[in-house]
């Protein structure tokens, strides 16, 4: 479909609602979402129609261990992760929702730039037959050293593997999506003026049955990949995807570690093949920006949170484009 060049999807990494050293209060998620917010209304000012998506992976985690208290107290039924997933995209929906209000009101850009913020809790279609349900990807919940690790899964059946950035997490199926069920929602929502927050953590897993008829399934969407799949749908012709560090490396925490400015798409898939970028850290990110451009996007980011207007213009980040 055609690109419009101010259509943008921007996906928020974890250090959106969340920094390291943080204790994970409601002081902490509120100040950092402020930060996002103003980061989005600085773009905004530039023109810039955006959707918005972000990580749930620690939050999903959390509520899995509060459902798991709740069960071991027998005071509260187990719930599922399809339904962990929903509860945290209004989490942190409205977290950023409420941010991004305040800053347009007080910048004077609601009601003339921007009609308003909205949240849409998204399912994403899988199919049940994904390979991932055979064997999980996808890291969730907090960081534990390994004795714990160990303990936990024993006690509760998970599974759990050494995270690249270290300590060791819990993993779930992480599902490939295909597209959003609110994906014409969200289409509508931005024609008519309005900022989107939708697809939180990659949407709730859903597939089809024979009837047409939605199921969630138990496990948790990558949300680069799932930004994606937005993103081409709407026909934005940027992808951002913003973390916690500044470029993609060859190498990555090694002596010879080398940052990236550009990419063309096939150096991209040459080093993805290779094994540069890990999975579930950097990369599902290139792997969204690899589909995204040879979908047709134009432009596919990735960058640090506190400088996406820098790494729009070319001055930061790591960028994948054609060719």
């Amino acid at each position: 479909m055609p690109r419009d060049d101010k259509y943008m999807v921007i996906a928020f990494g974890g250090n959106a609602f969340q920094s390291k050293g943080d204790k994970g209060t409601p002081e902490d998620y509120w100040r950092n979402a402020y930060k996002a917010a103003e980061i989005v209304v600085s773009l905004i000012e530039e023109g810039y129609k955006i959707a918005l998506t972000h990580g749930n992976g620690p939050q999903v985690g959390i509520i899995a261990e509060w459902m798991m208290a709740g069960l071991k107290m027998k005071e509260l039924p187990p719930m599922t992760l399809d339904i962990a997933g929903a509860m945290s995209q209004g989490w942190l929906g409205y977290l950023l929702q409420q941010a991004l209000y305040n800053k347009l009101v007080e910048k004077g850009l609601l009601g003339s730039k921007v009609k308003g913020v909205v949240t849409v809790v998204t399912q994403t279609l899988v199919s049940k037959d994904d390979p991932d349900f055979k064997n999980p990807s996808k890291y969730i919940g907090p960081w534990y050293e390994k004795e714990e690790a160990e303990k936990l899964a024993k006690e509760y059946g998970w599974f759990i593997k050494p995270d690249p950035r270290g300590g060791y997490r819990r993993v779930v199926p992480s599902p490939d999506p295909q597209i959003q069920v609110e994906i014409e929602a969200i289409r509508t929502l931005l024609d008519n003026g309005f900022i989107v927050i939708s697809d939180g953590g990659g949407g709730v897993p859903v597939y089809k049955d024979e009837k047409g008829l939605l199921h969630g399934v138990e496990g948790v969407i990558d949300k680069d990949l799932g930004a994606e799949r937005m993103a081409t749908a709407l026909g934005a012709s940027v992808l951002m995807i913003l973390t916690d560090v500044e470029k993609v490396y060859l190498n990555f925490g090694t002596p010879n570690a080398k940052p990236l400015d550009v990419l063309t798409v096939s150096e991209a898939k040459k080093y993805y093949a290779e094994g540069h970028f890990k999975p579930g850290s950097m990369g599902p990110k290139v792997l969204a920006g690899i589909r995204f451009v040879e979908n047709g996007g134009k432009l596919a980011i990735i960058g640090h949170l506190f400088k996406a207007k820098e790494a729009l213009e070319g001055k930061s980040g790591t960028r994948i484009i054609p060719g």
